[in-house]
């Protein structure tokens, strides 16, 4: 199975990615020449691993029918000036008020179970062409 994406670019320092039916906008900050109009491209990736523990959190409250009313995630994450990198994300999970606690470690492993963290892990081959 493949998957393709399409990127556009409408102006100034704004990149859009056309997924199927989608239209995902990045832009830069101002102080980096952007408009700020939308999140960085670095902010949707780490969107996407907090989003994909999130799924895995969902999802194994549903198949054992526990209500997720109440349940949030957080993600942080902070710049290492030297290193010129991010170091370190912390998850943190906000669990629903009656959620059983017999379960409070079985969650966290299925978050840990997130594709996108795991392509960090064991990362895919990077073949850049032209065309």
């Amino acid at each position: 199975m493949s998957s393709e994406i399409e990127v556009i670019f409408p102006g100034n320092l704004r990149v859009e990615a056309k997924v199927g039916e989608f239209v995902i906008a990045t832009d830069q900050p101002e102080k980096s020449g952007g408009n700020g109009s939308a999140p960085t491209p670095f902010a949707l990736f780490a969107s996407s691993i907090a989003t994909c523990a999130g799924f895995f959190a969902v999802k194994f409250c549903r198949t054992r029918n526990i209500d997720t009313v109440g349940m949030t995630l957080n993600m942080s994450y902070d710049w290492d000036k030297e290193k010129k990198r991010y170091p370190k994300m912390t998850l943190r999970l906000t669990l629903p008020k009656d959620f059983p606690e017999k379960y409070h470690e079985a969650i966290l492993r299925a978050m840990d179970q997130c594709v996108v963290k795991e392509h960090i892990h064991n990362p895919p081959e990077f073949v850049i062409s032209l065309v």
